[in-house]
């Protein structure tokens, strides 16, 4: 690789303060659960020039995952879901990226819950860029996908008395994160 080449690739990190991973499911068929885990780190290395160079990588730790309610947040870390004990942590690692438009990726990767890896399409946004206050440049991204929590081995449910399943399989994941452009 040329020293340009070289050049061409910015390496940004994940700014924690600044970045959500949210959840959403359904629970008892119609009304809507959400949460967010509160500790995530990753890296972006993006070249401009040829975003099929491109990757990220994320790591979130699994046990900071909050839902506002301890005794459902108690028992999504359990064995019956994350298993946070043995799979402590749930990682993604891009292996294609692709233009889709002037400031949207589609970022392919591998999304490992619970020791199961999955492919999964990140759909992604480039919301800004600029200098922060404290001199760093920074760059606000969203990305939104959606999974089924089978596929990762979280089958734990309940039939309900009228139909149905207290837990739907479809997981919405929706990222709003910041990184910081690394010197």
């Amino acid at each position: 690789m040329s020293v340009a080449e070289q050049t061409a690739v910015t390496v940004w990190q994940l700014d924690p303060a600044h970045t959500q991973v949210e959840f959403s499911a359904k629970h008892m068929m119609f009304t809507t659960v959400k949460g967010h885990f509160g500790k995530i780190s990753g890296t972006i290395r993006l070249d401009e020039q040829d975003i099929s160079r491109s990757s990220v990588e994320a790591e979130i730790d699994a046990a900071s995952l909050d839902t506002r309610v301890e005794q459902r947040d108690t028992h999504l870390r359990s064995q019956d879901f994350l298993h946070v004990e043995q799979h402590p942590v749930i990682t993604f690692k891009s292996t294609h990226m692709e233009r889709v438009g002037d400031d949207r990726l589609n970022v392919t990767g591998d999304l490992t819950i619970r020791g199961t890896t999955r492919t999964v399409v990140l759909d992604t946004t480039l919301t800004g860029r600029g200098k922060s206050p404290f001199g760093t440049t920074v760059a606000g991204f969203e990305a939104h996908t959606t999974i089924n929590r089978k596929d990762f081995g979280l089958n734990w449910n309940v039939a309900l008395e009228a139909g149905g399943f207290l837990v739907g399989d479809t997981i919405k994941i929706n990222i709003e994160a910041e990184a910081i452009l690394q010197a």
